[in-house]
This record gives structure tokens, C-alpha cells and sequence, in this order.
């Protein structure tokens, strides 16, 4: 008996549907979960938008050029040279005990008071978001997160299941009254929410901050509904002012999980964050970990401690912040010089990102192809929402390119919006509401 193929090898499935081959043969393989993953909108025109004549208002890529590499670069070969054996070795999953210390000391300039064994160090924050999310959340499962919400955030809860609410932002963040609302129509509805995912700083993408007096009540209305607080801050110690508000994890430490991350005010290619959790869950945390990476990279732990410990971290964050005012402002001013009548926008106090608003009729995601032929690159709406909402909306990042990039990239942005403009005044509005759902962040759109 011959065959065409031995009978050792396993016959690849062409898919579900009769007379139709799938292009990937392993589809019918995947996990029901992989069904929420998609890539965020902009990667499949990153080979284009990273073209130096593209001026990319993108991507969240924090802008290195004020660190000193050459004492950090002869600091870095001393640990190797100093501490090799421990560095390039596996460690804790926990995380190298000094630097936990020194993660406490950067916490408490937000009034945060931790014990480093409440604390777990990451692969960044976004593996700690992951974490939490897998150790607290079962498919159908409701997390609520202000409208719009972080894309690598939305990506992580999509992985899980569980299902997203968004609750209304206005410029004070996320709105008390709408977090009730939220809550009590969960209620109604048979739904267990677990958690609230919220950015009270600097908002990615919005902007905003949440004020004060906000902080105090949200925090209450979760420990009355039994939910968890999930806060990710990034960009706390960005503000252009100096000014930095209380935590939520310092108002209830034992419902409130903090995210926190040094990619922002340190460097993002070390992928060094962590998470401060209530002492119950940190022990289920380090075997989240152990299960995911066995230990985080030890070398680049203590390059994070000896920067911590040698070098005017602080200074160096206030370096950080002058830099990033000073693009924020060339941006306010560009918007305001050029964008068209009927497009509004967000005014941050700190880190990265303006969150803009079209006149009705454009669709940010459909224009963005439009927008990369004419040199520019921005981040649309739709892909910070779970729902397929925000195609009015577009995230400009000021953080990266030069103020002269800045006012160049939004006379060119607003150059396409005046075309857009025009077409609907031609033609109408036809309706393009995407339903694309959630997505995965990438350099481009973190």
C-alpha cells in the first residue's frame, strides 16, 4: 500500500467550512480566547509611518535624548564588570530586593507607603497588567475603564474575556456619577464587575487628570460596589507643573493594585516596571510571574538600581518634564493656528498625549491612510475603545518628535482634515462605524 504522504505525519485541517482552505492551517487550533486579539490599526502602516519624511504623532515613545548615555553607558559595563555573575544569572521572580527598595521611594513621592515585599517587578507594566488581569478575571467577567482607555489595557482584557464597560470623561476625569451608573445597570443585569481599570494621571490617550475631590469618591464607590481598583500610572511624575497628586493606592491601599513603570521617566527599552499589590494577592503575583517568565531580567534590574542610586533621578525627571512642556505647548499652539473650525481638543497638564475631536462627517480610522501619503501619522480613536466607538477621535503624541516636527506634522494633519471636510460637504456623511474591537499595542501606539 503506497501513499502520497507517510502515515507518520499529521494531515493539517483545511478549516471548518466544506470547500474552503484556510490560509493559516493551524486556525481551528487556536484558543476561543485569540478570537478578541488584533493588531492595533496604525502597525500595518508602521513600515511607512517610520520614514523620516513621515512626522509621526503617533507613538508614545518617550524621547531619550536628555539622558546621559556616556555615564550611563560606562555604569552599565560596571555592573556587568562589578556584579556579572549576579547580573547575568536568573533571580527572583519577585524582583532584585534593592530595587523594590528604591521602588518604594519613588511611590512615596505620591504618598504611597509600601513595604518592598508588596512589591513585584515586571517586564514593564504592561506584564503586570496582564497578570492581574489573569489572576482576577473569568470570561464574562466586567471590568470598567473611562472611555477612552489605554489599547494595551483594552488588548489584555480582550485575552481574558472578560468584557469592558467604558464610563464618560469629561476634564476632570473619570465622572463619579457615570462610574454609579455603570455599576448599578451591572447590577441589573446579572453581571459581576471586578474591577476598575483607570489612568488618573495624564491620561492615555485623553489627557486628563482626575481632580482631588474625585479621587476620594471613586475610590469609596468601589469599596462599596466590592471592586477592585486597578491603577496604572505611568505618568504621574510628569506633570509640567511639578505638581503630583495623591494616589489612589494611598487612599485605600488594600482594594487599589498599582501599575507603575520606569519607561516613561527612566528608559522604556529596559521594560522595568512593577506592581504594588495588597499583601494577600502579591504571593499569587510571583507565581503569575514564575509562569510567565521565570524571573525578569536581572542585568536590567540593577541597571534601574545603580541609575536610581548614582545618578539626580529626580533632576533628571524634571529635565524630562521641561522637555515634554515645551513640545506640548508647540503643539496646543500649532492646533490652534491650524486645525479647521469644528475640531476640539484636550489641554494636558503632563505627559504625552492631546486627544482630538473631528467635526462630524470624518472618520479618523478611514482617514489615516489619507494621512500617511500626506507625511503624517496619528492614532485613531476607534482603537482606544472596546466597542468600536472614537472615529471622531484621533490621539496626538507630542512626546517624541521636535516642537518644529510637531508644528509641521499638524499643519499637514490639518491639510487632510480640510480635504476631508470637503468630501463630506460633497458627497455626505456615510457612516463607518468600526467594530473592530480591542487591539494589541506595539511601539507605534503604546
Amino acid at each position: 500500500m503506497t501513499s502520497s504522504q507517510p502515515p507518520h505525519l499529521p494531515q493539517h485541517r483545511q478549516g471548518s467550512e466544506p470547500g474552503r482552505q484556510n490560509l493559516d492551517p493551524h486556525l481551528d487550533r487556536y484558543a476561543a480566547r485569540t478570537a478578541g486579539m488584533t493588531a492595533s490599526e496604525i502597525r500595518a502602516l508602521f513600515a511607512v509611518a517610520s520614514r523620516p519624511e513621515v512626522v509621526s504623532l503617533a507613538g508614545g515613545m518617550p524621547n531619550l535624548t536628555a539622558l546621559p548615555l556616556d555615564s550611563l553607558s560606562t555604569q552599565m559595563a560596571e555592573v556587568v564588570a562589578d556584579e556579572g555573575l549576579v547580573a547575568l544569572q536568573y533571580g527572583s521572580a519577585q524582583g532584585v530586593p534593592t530595587l523594590r527598595e528604591q521602588i518604594c521611594d519613588v511611590m512615596a513621592m505620591e504618598g504611597i507607603t509600601a513595604h518592598p515585599d508588596d512589591v513585584v517587578v515586571t517586564v514593564g507594566s504592561q506584564m503586570g497588567l496582564d497578570m492581574v488581569t489573569r489572576l482576577f478575571c473569568d470570561p464574562g467577567d466586567v471590568i470598567i475603564a473611562e472611555g477612552p482607555s489605554y489599547v494595551g489595557a483594552l488588548g489584555s482584557f480582550a485575552a481574558y474575556q472578560a468584557n469592558v464597560v467604558h464610563v464618560t470623561m469629561d476634564d476632570d476625569g473619570l465622572v463619579p456619577d457615570a462610574l454609579r451608573a455603570a455599576l448599578a445597570q451591572a447590577k441589573n443585569a446579572g453581571q459581576r464587575v471586578k474591577c476598575l481599570y483607570t489612568i488618573p494621571n495624564f491620561h492615555n490617550p485623553a489627557g486628563v487628570t482626575l481632580s482631588g475631590p474625585r479621587r476620594a469618591e471613586i475610590v469609596e464607590i468601589c469599596a462599596e460596589h466590592d471592586v477592585l481598583v486597578i491603577e496604572d500610572n505611568p505618568y504621574g511624575l510628569l506633570g509640567f507643573d511639578g505638581q503630583t497628586y495623591p494616589s489612589l493606592r494611598s487612599l485605600d491601599p488594600e482594594n487599589v493594585v498599582y501599575l507603575g513603570s520606569f519607561s516613561k521617566t527612566f528608559a522604556s527599552g529596559l521594560r522595568v516596571g512593577w506592581v504594588l499589590a495588597p499583601h494577600a494577592v502579591r504571593e499569587k503575583l510571583v507565581l503569575a510571574a514564575e509562569s510567565a517568565t521565570l524571573c525578569p531580567p536581572t542585568l536590567n534590574q540593577l541597571v534601574v538600581s545603580k541609575y536610581l542610586s548614582t545618578h539626580d533621578w529626580k533632576g533628571q525627571i524634571k529635565t524630562f518634564r521641561e522637555n515634554y512642556r515645551e513640545r506640548r505647548d508647540a503643539m496646543l499652539s500649532a492646533l490652534e493656528q491650524h486645525l479647521p473650525s469644528g475640531c476640539t481638543w484636550t489641554r494636558p497638564d503632563g505627559g504625552f498625549y492631546v486627544w482630538v475631536t473631528v467635526p462630524e462627517g470624518i472618520d479618523t480610522k478611514a482617514m489615516l491612510p489619507r494621512a500617511v501619503t500626506a507625511r503624517v501619522a496619528y492614532a485613531s480613536g476607534t482603537g482606544f475603545y472596546a466597542d468600536g466607538f472614537g472615529s471622531r477621535q484621533m490621539r496626538l503624541s507630542f512626546c517624541y518628535p521636535t516642537p518644529e516636527r510637531i508644528r509641521e506634522g499638524v499643519r499637514r494633519l490639518a491639510g487632510v482634515l480640510e480635504s476631508e471636510q470637503e468630501l463630506v460637504r460633497t458627497f455626505g456623511h456615510v457612516s463607518t462605524r468600526s467594530v473592530s474591537g480591542p487591539q494589541f499595542p506595539g511601539p507605534d501606539t503604546a
